[in-house]
Parts: C-alpha cells; structure tokens; sequence
C-alpha cells in the first residue's frame, strides 16, 4: 500500500488511566503520519474483558481528545474481531505453519520447569507429532516458528536487531477456549487496517520477532518496525508515583495546556536541533521517527514547566478564564455574575510568572474576593491613622482619574509628590486594602484588574467611619 499508515494501540489499564508513555507514542505516532501524508490510526486492545470496561475506553478516547490527537478514522475495538482472528489460525494450520498442543497444564508446567532447568524455550512434544488429530480435545494452537537460524528487525530506533530462533518459543495462537491472543491479533489486525509502520514502546521489541513469525507465514509484507524508548524519571529510574504524575489525566489536572504537554512531549526522546517551542505544524514538517534516541528519555518538570508558561501567556484570555473558573469551581470557590469580566481582566497581568492553569487560579484571587474584604493582621498594622488619612485623600484622586494603566501610575506619582512622600508610605497599605493581603500584581495593574468601583468601594472599607 502507498500510504503510509501508523496505528497507535492502547490496552485499557487496570489503573484506569492512560500513561503519559502512551500518550508520546500516540503523539509520535500521529506526527509521522503527518509528515508522511499518510493515516494515523487507533486501535483499542480489548481483548482482556475485565480491564475493557466502557469506563476504562473512555478514559483513553477523552485523554487523547484533550491531547489534540483523535485518530483519523473510527477507532478498531480488537474484541470485536476475533472470528477474523480465529480464520488466520486456522489458516496457518492448513497450512502446515502451526499445530494443535495437547498438553495438560500439569504436562505444560513439567515442560517449562525443564525448559527453566535446561535454559531452553518451551518446546511441545506435539510440534512433530505423527498419527491422527482429535480436534475435540482440549487444546491450543500454536504457531509453527523456524527453531533454526535468526529473525532480524531492522528498527528505526534501535538499528538491527538480531534473535536467535532458537530462543524463540511457538506462540500460542488460539488458546483452550478458543479465544485469540495478544501476537496473533495484532498482527491480523495490522494486516488487514493497512498498517506500514509499528510504533510503540520498546517493551513490544521482543514482541516484533516472534511477530515476523507470523508475518512470513501467511505471506504478508512486515510493516516498517520502531520502538521507541521508555520515560524515566528525573532520577533515571522507571517512572513511577514518587517522581509525581504519570496519567494524562493528572496533567491535565494539575494545570498543564495540551499544546504544551504535545511539545514537551515531542522533545522527550527526538528534537530539531536546538529547537525548544515549536508549533505543531513544525514539529509534524520536522519529524523523523530515525531521529529519535534510543536512550531513555528523563521527564524535567522545570521545562515542562517553562513550555507551559509559554502556552498560558499566548492563549487567548477567554480561554484562560473558562480554565480558571473551572478550578474554582472544584475548590468550592463560589463564581458570581460578573467574575469572568474581572478575569478577563486580571489574567494578562499575572500569567507572566504562572507556571500552570493552577497557579493562575491562585494568582486572581485578590481580584474575585468580597467585600468586606478580612485583613490579616500584617495589613491591618499598616492602617495607622495618618495612612488611612492618606488613602482618603488618594481616593479622591482616583476617583478622578482615567482608569488606564498609565493614567493611574501618573495619579499615583502625582499624589506622592503632592503629599511629598515616596509611594512607600502608602502603597503597602493600599495594596493591602485592595488584595486582603493576597498576591497580587502592582498598584496599577491592582486597580485594573479589581475595577474602578470595586477599588474605590475596598478603598472606603479601610478608612474610619
């Protein structure tokens, strides 16, 4: 087939997540179909009926939603499929490419507990049986491999790739009951969805040669093989819960934007030079999957951290203020009418040094907070009775002036001269009134964000009745 296309399979977890590993192969995956012109594919490996619940599909098709990265055409359920999985295996039977396996699972267990001793594969006594079949009786069926010479993959990540055959067992086909496993499936499945190139984690490396097995006896062409390296750690170690999160759910969760998680992503194991943000039209023109690196790659939270800053500083505010107000939402902060036009804004002055949705979240708290505001007892200290004389007389002059950055720095100047004292003696004191004592950006940027009459009303809170 000319076009290209790249299949991204993923298994329901039984943590009811989708790993981040998953999600870069899925990310690479779909930027080398696109820099192909070919299709980018999903397949969902059901087959393990317990884990496959609708709950746990889901959690895939929503996590690479959110991603940006829905395949291009409807998704293949793998379950779904195993009649035409069965008819291969009885193919390969007919064919003289596999055999049916009489052994009990008391003779299989002697077998590979030999096989441990010997430091062999499991080898069944029924590979070169002679005489009649009784298909009727319990058994598997297995493929047929070549026990002698080598099979060879030739990776695009990991260069060749040499197995001996004779460590290679006969892979069971069908198993007892019939039902198709994991090798033959996706081999099947591959086959028949068109698939030219395997790109997933190098865990399937092994995988790959007792697929090419299968492969060559059927007659089928071997798709173009790359495994990609697993994620480590900051520490080099396989990630795990101590280095943090692991699922692209908790990313999402704890503030991080997709496009920005694609672009970290993208950069853990392949990179274009010295290249560190990058759109993803970019990334797709660039990608070549022989440039990823074979080692495994370390997630840095201090750079996804600055890619996501990035992404947060160019997103439009309205979609910054629906992602905050959904924060506040789950903390029970109660969101009023009016709130989204104080985010709006609020949030140009104080993405500057957010690293995530979170931190802006706590950084516009100053500006959603009600009258009257509660003072911590620091601010109050500030409210001496020349101070709260003061803030009298500067919000007349702010009552006055035009509420535009510039314009209040200038009546904020002014009225430091005219009072002719520095800023010092009363800008403490009059951000405190205005934040409640919260983080909050500089004076001006304070007053816009709050608003003239929400400003001039916190204002008269703090001076004496």
């Amino acid at each position: 087939m000319s076009e290209r296309q790249v299949v991204t399979r993923i298994a329901p977890s039984p943590t009811g997540s989708m790993h981040i590993g998953t999600a870069r192969t899925a990310l690479f995956n779909w930027l080398y179909a696109r820099r192909m012109g070919g299709k980018y594919l999903l397949r969902i490996e059901d087959t393990d009926r317990e884990r496959s619940t609708d709950g746990a599909v889901k959690v895939i098709l929503d996590g690479l939603s959110w991603l940006g990265l829905e395949p291009d055409e409807a998704p293949v359920f793998q379950f779904t499929r195993a009649d035409r999985h069965r008819e291969v295996a009885l193919d390969l039977l007919a064919r003289g490419s596999a055999y049916r396996d009489y052994m009990s699972p008391d003779e299989l267990t002697e077998e590979r507990e030999r096989a441990r001793a010997e430091g062999r594969v499991v080898r069944s006594p029924w590979r070169d049986a002679e005489g009649p079949v009784d298909a009727g009786r319990p058994h598997v069926i297995r493929l047929r491999a070549p026990q002698e010479g080598a099979t060879r993959i030739d990776d695009q990540v990991k260069g060749e790739v040499v197995f001996q055959n004779v460590d290679l067992d006969d892979l069971i086909l069908l198993r007892t009951d019939g039902t198709p496993t994991y090798n033959l499936a996706v081999v099947v499945d591959d086959h028949d969805m068109g698939v030219t190139h395997v790109i997933r984690g190098d865990d399937h490396l092994n995988n790959a040669a007792r697929q090419t097995h299968i492969y060559q006896a059927m007659g089928w062409e071997t798709p173009v093989w790359a495994h990609l390296p697993m994620i480590h750690g900051p520490d080099g170690k396989k990630l795990s819960k101590r280095h943090g999160a692991q699922a692209v759910s908790e990313f999402d969760d704890m503030g991080y934007l997709p496009e920005a998680l694609r672009n970290y992503l993208a950069k853990l194991g392949w990179g274009h030079g010295d290249d560190e943000i990058f759109s993803d039209a970019q990334a797709a023109a660039w990608f070549d999957i022989r440039d990823v690196v074979g080692a495994p790659a370390r997630l840095d939270w201090d750079k996804l951290n600055h890619l996501n800053n990035h992404y947060l500083r160019k997103a439009e505010p309205e979609r910054l203020a629906g992602l905050v107000e959904k924060v506040l939402k789950s903390r029970d902060w109660p969101v009023r009418d009016g709130d989204t036009e104080t985010l709006l804004r609020t949030l140009p002055l104080v993405r500057e040094g957010a690293p995530t949705v979170l931190d802006l979240a706590d950084a516009v708290i100053f500006a959603l907070r009600r009258r009257p505001l509660d003072l911590p007892e620091k601010a109050r200290a500030l409210l001496t009775d020349e101070t709260r004389a003061r803030l009298g007389r500067l919000s007349m002059s702010l009552e006055g002036s035009e509420w535009t950055v510039p314009a209040l720095e200038a009546t904020i100047r002014s009225f430091a001269e005219t009072e002719g004292v520095g800023i010092g003696k009363f800008g403490p004191a009059l951000r405190a009134v205005l934040s409640g004592g919260s983080p909050a950006p500089d004076l001006a940027g304070t007053l816009i964000s709050i608003g003239k009459a929400e400003s001039l009303a916190r204002i008269q809170d703090a001076l004496p009745n």
